[in-house]
């Protein structure tokens, strides 16, 4: 048997030269491998070529191939279950293509491989040698495929053989009007929002000297021809390099675009498992986030794209140092917390030497781990400027066996190159374990928020980010506002802790912004943050653009100066990752690195990267406090990461402090219930207590408790209750007398909040009963059994009881009787000459029950009550 086939996700060039291989293989059967181009689909659907039978992959049986023929495709990953054939003994393989070679690509007895604009038009040449004539309908079909892989034989990949074979099909009858009609279509309401999408969310790289748009896009459902809406994005913003990727249907579609040889799309996207040719290329990717693909680009980019030969071209920076007085065993640590060789050694910021691992371990192998750096740094070495040329830092390297070369400028360490950054710059392929190249400066095109900023914000909080960004001007630094404050004004959420992060030191900067508003203000030099304290009440938190590691997974974060993006990629969701530039030339600049409006339109919560919730499992509830919060939904990576995380216990690392914060915001939340059950869902409350079943029960109490706390809420009283502890007591309502002093225990409870918990499990009960035995309870008889009580614990109370008459006690309680006085002091029983001793508690706490049974009011009635009862006593 006889089987044509081509790539998964056929587009015209695929599909034409399918149909072109049947004229040179009359008895093979056509078989897709996967799925097709819509566009593909409607055309078979549509027109008259009914007569072309085309066998799904799963109708073919593969172990009757014989011959199989491989049209615009010879890359094993692109063929899907036919990749099976190709490695049988025994089955004659024939391939025609166009695309550049590849490490997974498959090899067979003819191989016919032109560097064409098509397959379509290598084909033709044959036909056109063999004199194999084609129907109107067959020329049109083939027509299409040379006019959609060569953008109508404009695209630079296109050779004076495209146009020819164009031309032998014009003479076949081609039908150039249909072939207008399918390549020219009018966009649908969903591609036109994709492509919108695609124009707000472009960022401008600039990769060892070329430019590098980089565009970005989302929808919940598959909308067809995205390489389409990518070529009209090229022609529109008029890049030479293009690539834009979308997240749809749980799935990312990346296309590449170039015209010019410096970057080859095809080398690039075939990283992704895609394929393609230097000017065009594609690749679909599963079980990543968008921006991890945008991560991972970068690094491709950074590798694929040759790199101008001089230092500051190439040089890893920043680079990691260490005081010549520290120990060797501190120049250790540093050497393995970042995975590097060699550390610069310095003395007052000036570069004095290079400690090698080599050295180190040596040094301690002989006990002087003790021993400052600067005993056994090396003090001859060579170093080099951003301008110095590959040739000579070559010389350095090689023929002086300088394994760390610094790169100096004005007497300060700029980077520096390694044998590792040499054979990068001299294009010999790098193995996995090379670190990664320098960071890239992604520049987003141009947005401004100025106007939603007048219109949400209150005008002094407008003066006051206007007042941030001047001061930053003055310093030299750049000034931001960030994270959930930026997020709620998108949202239209009342927000006013403001979040600012400086590029420069965000200490000298709150100092400096305090000092001249005479402000109060304090500062955390640990972590290089600040706050600064306003007059109303409000405060500003500082901090300096920084990055943080973890030792390990749920410890706390270690802190590193760092840039903008690289202090919003350590955030937990991406939602949380949009600033606003506060400099006055730049005031109302709105930076989106990493998809936050699109993921705030499409109501999404989303990590920012694989092991977020391994770094800080305590992510977990804040994913879900934002997810009903806002009323958005988890993606469906994050919500599998948290399901992992769950399952591989890394909760478990989290000390219990920890986790009780967490509950204390989960149960604060507005939505609490809603993010209870979710947690439940979720498999959360084993790490609460395993005691806590969250049944039908447990959710109808804590549905009553929150209704009494709205209600209590309403009463406006002055003494406000803590709602989250209101809800913990339901929470563990069920916990036997020992289980609730484990809880307790581990979670490092407050004394006061733990007094509550017992009161609530032994007199609060008792209250319970005492209230359900007497139906007719004066005022005073229920003051005295529910004003001992913690406020909390009352409010608890009158939710778990089922007793109307119990309810009714505690709402008489706090309308009428919470807040009654005696005017009656002491003094005045002294002055009505009864003696001070035991008789005045007596005294005081009868005329309370007269005034809470409405049997006196006022004072005068009250000396009068006292006179009466007590006169000559």
């Amino acid at each position: 048997m006889d089987v044509i086939i081509t790539h998964i996700n056929a587009d015209f060039d695929a599909f034409a030269s399918m149909l072109a291989a049947k004229k040179l293989y009359p008895k093979a059967i056509l078989a897709f491998p996967g799925a097709q181009e819509k566009s593909i689909r409607d055309f078979l659907l549509n027109s008259t070529m009914y007569f072309l039978e085309i066998k799904k992959a799963s109708k073919v049986p593969l172990e009757k191939i014989k011959r199989l023929i491989l049209v615009d495709i010879r890359q094993a990953g692109r063929i899907g279950k036919f990749v099976s054939v190709c490695k049988r003994k025994g089955v004659d393989i024939h391939i025609y293509d166009h695309h550049q070679s590849s490490s997974d690509d498959v090899t067979g007895s003819l191989e016919l491989i032109k560097p064409y604009g098509s397959t379509t038009s290598i084909m033709c040449e044959i036909l056109k040698n063999r004199g194999i004539d084609l129907t109107p309908d067959e020329a049109t079909v083939l027509m299409l495929g040379i006019y959609e892989d060569t953008g109508g034989l404009t695209f630079s990949s296109t050779t004076v053989e495209d146009f020819n074979s164009a031309a032998f099909l014009l003479s076949m009858g081609a039908n150039l009007s249909i072939v207008s009609d399918m390549l020219v279509k009018e966009l649908t309401s969903d591609q036109v929002s994709i492509l919108n999408e695609l124009v707000e969310n472009s960022f401008l790289y600039t990769v060892h000297g070329i430019d590098v748009m980089i565009s970005k896009a989302s929808s919940g459902a598959y909308v067809p021809d995205f390489a389409m809406l990518v070529h009209k994005l090229k022609n529109m913003e008029n890049m030479d390099v293009l690539f834009s990727m979308a997240n749809m249907d749980d799935r990312i579609y990346i296309v590449g675009r170039s015209r010019i040889k410096d970057v080859n799309v095809g080398e690039v996207l075939h990283e992704f498992g895609g394929g393609g040719h230097a000017t065009a290329a594609s690749a679909t990717i599963h079980d990543i986030t968008l921006t991890q693909v945008e991560q991972k680009l970068i690094k491709v980019l950074n590798h694929k794209i040759k790199p101008v030969k001089a230092a500051k071209d190439f040089m890893s920076a920043p680079v990691k140092t260490v005081d010549s007085i520290e120990s060797l065993e501190k120049a250790s640590t540093l050497l393995t917390r970042y995975n590097i060789n060699v550390l610069a050694v310095v003395e007052n910021s000036k570069i004095t030497g290079l400690i090698s691992r080599q050295i180190i371990e040596k040094a301690k192998h002989h006990g002087l781990k003790k021993t400052p750096v600067m005993e056994y740094m090396t003090t001859e070495f060579a170093t080099v400027k951003p301008t110095t040329s590959v040739n000579d830092i070559k010389r350095y390297i090689i023929e002086d066996n300088q394994r760390f070369l610094p790169v100096i400028d004005r007497n300060k360490i700029k980077g520096a190159i390694t044998r590792t950054d040499l054979l990068r710059a001299l294009h010999v392929d790098t193995a996995d374990s090379v670190p990664e190249a320098r960071p890239l400066t992604a520049v987003p095109l141009r947005k401004t928020m100025k106007s939603m900023l007048t219109e949400r914000l209150p005008k002094h909080l407008q003066s006051l980010l206007k007042e941030i960004g001047k001061s930053a001007d003055r310093l030299g630094y750049n000034a931001y506002a960030v994270g959930g404050f930026v997020r709620d004004i998108y949202l239209r959420h009342a927000n006013c802790d403001i979040d600012i992060v400086i590029e420069g030191d965000g200490i000298n900067f709150a100092k400096s912004f305090a000092s001249e508003n005479k402000l109060r203000f304090k500062a955390y030099k640990k972590f290089g943050t600040a706050v600064i304290y306003l007059p109303d009440g409000l405060k500003i938190d500082v901090a300096s653009a920084r990055l943080e590691y973890y030792d390990k997974p749920a410890a706390l974060p270690k802190v590193e100066w760092s840039s903008l993006k690289l202090d919003l990629y350590r955030r937990d969701f991406t939602i949380n990752t949009l600033s606003i530039r506060l400099n006055s030339k730049f005031y109302g600049e709105l930076i989106d690195f990493f998809g936050a409006r699109r993921d705030i339109k499409e109501k999404t919560v989303r990590v920012l990267h694989n092991l977020s919730f391994v770094e800080d499992p305590s992510r977990i509830f804040r994913a879900i406090r934002f997810e009903q919060r806002f009323d958005f939904h988890l993606s469906k990576l994050t919500k599998n990461l948290i399901r992992n995380a769950v399952k591989m216990e890394f909760l478990k690392n989290l000390s219990g402090k920890r986790i009780f914060s967490e509950l204390i915001l989960v149960l604060n939340e507005e939505q609490a219930l809603s993010i209870t059950k979710r947690l439940d869902e979720l498999g959360l409350f084993r790490y609460i207590h395993h005691s806590i079943q969250y049944n039908a029960n447990l959710t109808a109490l804590l549905k009553h408790i929150t209704d009494v706390i709205s209600w209590y809420g309403l009463l406006y009283l002055d003494n406000k209750c803590e709602k989250w502890f209101v809800l913990l007591l339901g929470l563990i309502e069920k916990l036997k007398p020992e289980e609730v002093e484990e809880f307790i225990k581990y979670f490092d409870i407050k004394k006061k909040y733990a007094v509550s918990v017992k009161i609530a499990k032994t007199a609060g009960h008792e209250v319970l009963y005492k209230l359900s035995k007497k139906r007719a309870l004066k005022n005073s008889e229920i003051y005295r059994h529910i004003h001992p009580l913690p406020l909390e614990v009352s409010l608890y109370l009158m939710a778990k009881t089922k007793r109307q008459s119990t309810k009714k006690a505690f709402s008489v309680y706090f309308t009428k009787l919470r807040n009654i006085r005696i005017h009656v002091t002491g003094d005045d029983l002294i002055k009505l000459g009864i003696s001070p001793g035991r008789i005045y508690k007596k005294i005081l706490e009868d005329l309370l029950d007269a005034v809470l049974n409405g049997l006196v009011k006022g004072r005068d009635e009250e000396l009068k009550f006292v006179k009466k009862k007590f006169s000559g006593k």
